[in-house]
């Protein structure tokens, strides 16, 4: 299915969250995520299905001051 990630059209296969995230070669990395807008925590993302068409922002935490 198509999905739009950080603001590019990607292809995946994976249906959850936490799968995407292990297809876009993400696996343990600590991220935020959102989904179509909404916040989801890393205890969800194995729970949380994703649709065609969604919109999955994926941000990594800034270090430094």
């Amino acid at each position: 299915m198509q999905i739009t990630v950080n603001d590019e059209l990607k292809e995946v296969h994976a249906r959850t969250l936490g799968a995407i995230l292990d297809e876009l070669g993400y696996g343990k990395t600590r991220v935020a995520t959102a989904l179509n807008g909404f916040f989801v925590p890393a205890t969800q993302r194995s729970l949380k299905t994703v649709d065609e068409g969604a919109v999955l922002e994926i941000l990594a935490p800034m270090q430094g001051g």
